[in-house]
């Protein structure tokens, strides 16, 4: 069946070679000559994308029209058309909601190409929202799903969708990036597709840890040293600026550097040159500069923790990305994901995931995102002889998990009623949920936990028993 387009657009010539050239290409098209009419026209009939001309003549621009048509119908693609290329614009349609936008002047290929990629990603996603047998075996591998590199996988989900489309945008800049995200979504990985993805990809991308250094040991990672600098120095050393020259600079955890070291960076950024610590010469840099941070930097500025100025430099453009409990209709996809890169470490040969365990997989919170996702399956592969992986071989935080669902209770996926559930039984579930809580706040640090709970780690350890083997 032909798939439907309307156009929404105030110069009446265009929607007329909109039209023209869409329905020759085997679309239904039809358009209106502004915002209102166009949202009047999308309610009366049935669309499936709708192009919108970002700039309308009725007081409405392209991000109301698609802000309406996304709560009349989330399903619909919407594409935004816009002569204001510009960065900011592009990404406030995206994370409103919009598949992607087309600048002009408009090129009939691409326009194509764009619809094209618009209903093979709908049809995808739509085949991925629900899993059965087949979708947990390693034969749901054969769907088509987009790899950027052999250590990530794109997912379905619309917040995946959304953070990948302001990769494609920023990624050929120049501009400097904000990661923020939850420890364990993948910063890193983001900050390498940005660079792969760049006209710097044929040059170094260097990664440094701010988040374990000490002031001194920050500004001889960044800036080299000399030798005889300071004890120790024994020999002269490039910094990662010098080794990433040309290429991209991923500072992780940026805000635990020093002030010291922050004002350093400052005015390399400002001057694109520096010193070695005990040198004299000045080196020129020319390297893009990607943060990461799992506190939010205006708020470390405003309370005295980090530069406003450097803050302001380095946000240029940010990103956020979201954590796995909000992508869902991602689990089943990065479960397979990680089954396929544990079996070819490990050498074995495991067939999937028994229902149960994937729909403890979807209940699970995961407070440690993709990083914990992978590193349950790694010790699930490991303690699994052949078959499918079982909920035997998961750890304790997953399979004892509970969540509150309105009034009811919900652990792993069993749901239990309050009124039917004794005393006892109610207390003991209480206690399990606080002890998880406390788990999932110190990512499953059980020595910090029992510290919080005021009982010893044995004790702990010895509750957690107790609730399982009571299942």
């Amino acid at each position: 069946m032909n798939k439907s387009i309307l156009i929404i657009d105030d110069d009446a010539d265009m929607c007329i070679l909109l039209t023209r050239f869409l329905t020759k290409n085997g679309y239904i098209a039809d358009f209106a000559h502004s915002g209102n009419k166009g949202i009047e026209k999308f309610k009366a009939g049935s669309f499936d994308i709708v192009l919108c001309d970002y700039r309308l003549g009725d007081k409405k621009d392209g991000k109301d029209i698609l802000l309406e048509i996304k709560q009349h119908n989330p399903q619909t693609i919407v594409l935004i058309i816009t002569g204001y290329s510009d960065i900011k614009t592009a990404v406030d349609v995206i994370k409103a909601g919009a598949y992607d936008y087309i600048t002009k002047p408009l090129i009939p290929d691409e326009v194509l190409n764009v619809l094209k990629a618009a209903l093979n990603q709908q049809g995808n996603y739509e085949t991925s929202t629900t899993y059965s047998n087949t979708a947990t075996s390693v034969n749901h591998s054969n769907k088509k799903n987009h790899f950027i590199n052999t250590e990530f996988l794109v997912g379905e989900a619309p917040a995946t969708k959304a953070l990948y489309n302001q990769i494609e945008i920023v990624a050929p800049t120049n501009y400097s990036v904000i990661l923020n995200g939850e420890s364990g979504t993948g910063k890193e990985v983001i900050a390498k597709t940005i660079h792969e993805l760049s006209s710097r990809k044929s040059h170094p991308f260097i990664a440094m840890d701010c988040g374990t250094l000490s002031k001194e040991l920050a500004g001889s990672e960044l800036f080299g040293h000399m030798k005889g600098a300071f004890t120790g120095a024994i020999n002269d050393k490039e910094g990662h600026f010098e080794l990433a020259n040309g290429g991209t600079l991923f500072l992780d955890e940026v805000a635990n550097l020093s002030p010291e070291i922050q004002a350093s960076l400052l005015r390399v950024i400002q001057e694109r040159k520096f010193k070695r610590i005990g040198g004299t010469k000045e080196i020129e840099v020319n390297v893009r500069i990607i943060v990461a941070t799992n506190e939010n930097l205006q708020d470390a500025y405003r309370n005295g923790k980090f530069r406003e100025d450097l803050y302001h430099r380095f946000n240029e453009f940010s990103i956020d990305l979201p954590p796995l409990r909000n992508r869902k209709e991602d689990i089943p996809t990065f479960a397979i994901f990680f089954l396929q890169k544990t079996n070819n470490e490990l050498n074995k040969n495991l067939e999937g995931f028994e229902d149960e365990v994937m729909k403890m997989f979807t209940n699970y919170s995961w407070p440690g995102n993709l990083r914990e996702f992978r590193n349950v399956i790694r010790r699930s592969v490991l303690l699994s002889k052949e078959g499918k992986i079982s909920t035997t071989t998961l750890p304790a935080e997953i399979t004892g998990f509970v969540s509150q669902k309105g009034s009811e209770v919900v652990i792993n996926t069993e749901v239990v009623k309050p009124a039917l559930m004794d005393l006892k039984d109610t207390a003991s579930k209480a206690e399990y949920e606080a002890i998880m809580q406390v788990l999932k706040d110190v990512n499953f640090n059980k020595t910090k936990a029992a510290e919080l709970l005021k009982i010893d780690r044995k004790t702990l350890y010895n509750k957690i028993k107790s609730f399982e083997d009571a299942q």
